[in-house]
């Protein structure tokens, strides 16, 4: 893999990744279709709107927003939870089951649970926002608040699934996430037919890699970005170096993209290799900037972690190829008291 820095825009960084196998582990077209038909009981279809404002700082480019802000848990992550949810045997589903979150996978873990009278138990790190923590709560779950680091929250939610027994539905590194996630590719597809970039907040790499897998089976040309916040950029730092990189956490508007992508990465890693082209990295007030243009230009509430791919368009990374761009605005649930915090430091 080589990769080269811009020289107009040092924070647009694009890979040529090696595309030679598209060996998507796991996540073929026969899951896509399989876990649309799950995510359709489960979910909404979100809307794409236009951008016309990120139109100009692209070059022209129609620009659409996948607006999975707008999604029945919030955020997207109710797509893969639902798959992944949905191939438990009855003894797993009587057990119950465990996982870790940010906030966001925890929220759809609970409301999926929820739907399917499932008992379960997320386990969050002490930082949490609370809007995502109360939201687990609210779908009957039980709410394990444990460890300063999202790591540290990983390790505690293990020890509750290898003690009591539990199904672990990994927020990420999980074929069925990643299948359910891949359906948001699968409606962009339909949604934005002449589609030719499609632009994915990153983090442990379910989403895009999902998304990519998706889009890239039947349009293997369309370009596909991912964007990772400054202070939350693990998964760019490990394609750099070429395998799993454990990095220290920092503090990010951003909250949903923090954590790690595990040592012993089975999918996500490979699969950002292989099929993320370009990678943006945005620092903390472009996240706050695209908060605020979420806002007050598209009248949506956008979180940090779902604003990163608005951020990078308004930073004018992607002005050098043709054609109509979706962003993926991947979540919505960000507490009060920050969003008023990010839009009174530009009220106008």
């Amino acid at each position: 893999m080589s990769v080269r820095r811009s020289v107009a825009q040092p924070l647009c960084i694009v890979n040529e990744a090696m595309l030679t196998s598209r060996g998507q582990r796991g996540v073929n077209s026969d899951e896509l279709r399989r876990a649309a038909e799950v995510v359709a009981r489960i979910a909404i279809r979100t809307p794409v709107v236009p951008a016309p404002l990120l139109s100009r700082a692209s070059g022209g480019r129609p620009v659409w927003l996948k607006l999975e802000n707008l999604q029945v848990t919030g955020s997207f992550k109710v797509r893969g939870a639902a798959n992944r949810m949905a191939v438990l045997d009855e003894v797993q589903r009587a057990r119950g089951v465990v996982t870790c979150s940010s906030g966001n996978h925890g929220r759809a873990v609970a409301y999926v649970a929820e739907s399917f009278g499932i008992p379960a138990t997320v386990c969050v790190p002490e930082w949490v926002d609370p809007t995502k923590l109360e939201a687990i709560r609210g779908h009957g779950a039980t709410a394990v608040v444990s460890g300063a680091t999202y790591d540290e929250a990983e390790a505690r939610s293990l020890e509750i699934q290898a003690a009591q027994g539990l199904a672990f539905v990994h927020p990420f590194d999980d074929a069925c996430v990643i299948a359910g996630q891949g359906t948001i590719g699968l409606e962009l597809l339909e949604q934005v037919p002449d589609l030719a970039t499609v632009v994915v907040p990153l983090s442990g790499g379910g989403l895009i890699a999902g998304v990519a897998a998706a889009v890239k089976a039947a349009r293997p040309e369309v370009e596909v970005v991912g964007v990772s916040a400054a202070n939350a950029s693990v998964m760019y730092q490990s394609v750099q170096a070429g395998a799993p990189q454990v990095v220290p956490e920092e503090d990010t508007v951003a909250n949903a993209l923090a954590g790690g992508i595990g040592a012993e990465n089975h999918h996500t890693f490979d699969l950002v290799r292989q099929l993320v082209d370009t990678h943006v990295v945005v620092s903390e007030e472009e996240i706050r900037e695209g908060m605020r243009f979420a806002a007050l230009e598209q009248h949506v509430v956008v979180e940090g972690g779902g604003a990163v791919g608005i951020a990078a368009l308004l930073q004018h990374c992607l002005t050098d190829r043709p054609g109509p761009v979706a962003v993926v605005v991947s979540g919505g649930n960000v507490d009060g008291a920050l969003l008023r915090e990010v839009l009174a430091a530009n009220p106008g």
